[in-house]
């Protein structure tokens, strides 16, 4: 395990199964949704990068700041992270599962918790095998999360019988976000590489097709995968190029990615469905979600949407929120739509969550999550 890491056992040790987000009430499991898989990277990354020699790390303050005792777990987040909204709306506990490392370090719950779900994402990680590994020295890619999913699927095999254990994971959602450190990737690279784009978004669909392939081969059914944000938006992004004014516009070219990556797994997706028998799935589409809250801030109940509420120089978007590099930090974080350079706050994951389960096609196809949690094999 990381020397460095922070994470404290009580954040996944809760008195009533995962229910371990403080909340009034806890929920209690959904007849529907048995279980929950989260795959990809830091969006739902809830301290997988705790567990290994990586510098993607948030377990360090001010991340955690609004999580209870203001414990920095490993979320990119001053909270918790979309991952855990999910898991509220899902009504398949509270909060997201932990992450497969945390069951690999302690056998003894894992019997009984695995089967409520797991959480495999990794900061800095990508579609890519090789994603993330020269920027953040260690990533564990969507390549290694599926193939983690096959241990954990042993187990749980070990545990129920072939039918149960089909049933379960013909019910359970499996939550894919991932995608974007792809792009920011290529992005950044290209200029030495010169990779033509259209090879490199050939591979992106390649390797996607067999991670979704595979995870429906091991018996995975539901699909609910969250698109790309317009990442040319985020302070980061913004900073690089100087866009820094509150007026300023977004980093075009990598807009363009996450649009063309966006309608690549649309089609993918539609591909995937007549392909494969009992697939569904629900599409997010978070770029333009994100966009339309850009646009009207004061109507989501944002009053800044350029500047990361904790970070340092332009647009607080050129450092990490490193407690050690005395970042600026916002007092308001439920104003902001950005946490750090590149991750969402909160109330941005809350809402981004809430519109998943609960928006029309606009943003969310052909069916919501919520939708997607109660089909069948057959559909709806």
């Amino acid at each position: 395990m990381n020397s460095n890491a922070r994470v404290k056992r009580e954040v996944y040790e809760p008195s009533l199964s995962f229910c371990y987000k403080v909340r009034s009430t806890c929920t209690s499991k959904g007849e529907d949704v048995p279980a929950l898989f989260f795959f990809g990277d830091s969006m739902v990354d809830v301290g997988t990068n705790n567990y290994i020699e990586s510098i993607a790390l948030a377990d360090f303050p001010y991340n955690g700041i609004d999580f209870p005792h203001s414990n920095p777990t490993g979320r990119f987040s001053n909270g918790y992270n979309i991952a855990d909204e999910i898991g509220t709306f899902s009504f398949v506990m509270i909060g997201s599962p932990p992450p497969y490392y945390y069951f690999v370090e302690d056998q003894s719950t894992s019997k009984k918790n695995i089967l409520e779900g797991v959480n495999f994402a990794s900061g800095g990680s990508g579609i890519l095998p090789h994603t993330g590994f020269q920027q953040f020295i260690r990533v564990i890619p969507m390549v290694e999360q599926v193939d983690q999913f096959r241990l954990v699927l042993k187990n749980i095999t070990n545990i129920l019988s072939p039918k149960a254990t089909s049933d379960l994971l013909s019910r359970a959602l499996f939550i894919i976000s991932v995608g974007s450190n792809d792009l920011d990737e290529y992005y950044q690279s290209n200029r030495t590489t010169k990779i033509p784009r259209q090879d490199f978004m050939k591979s992106i669909k390649y390797h996607f097709k067999s991670q979704l392939r595979n995870l429906h081969e091991m018996g995975a059914r539901k699909f609910g995968v969250i698109g790309v944000p317009p990442i040319g938006c985020m302070p980061l992004a913004k900073a690089r190029v100087n866009l820094t004014k509150p007026s300023s516009g977004c980093q075009k070219e990598l807009n363009g990615y996450a649009r063309e990556f966006n309608a690549i797994v649309r089609g993918l997706l539609q591909e995937l469905r007549s392909d494969l028998n009992g697939m569904v799935y629900s599409l997010g589409d978070t770029y333009n979600m994100t966009i339309a809250l850009m646009k009207d801030p004061p109507a989501y109940g944002f009053a800044n949407v350029a500047e990361a509420c904790c970070g340092l120089g332009k647009l607080n978007g050129e450092e990490p929120c490193h407690e050690i590099l005395r970042p600026n930090l916002c007092k308001n974080r439920d104003v902001y739509l950005f946490w750090d350079f590149y991750h969402p706050t909160e109330r941005a994951c809350w809402l981004a969550a809430k519109a998943l389960f609960e928006a029309g096609q606009e943003f969310v196809a052909p069916i919501s999550f919520r939708q997607l949690a109660s089909a069948n094999e057959r559909g709806l």
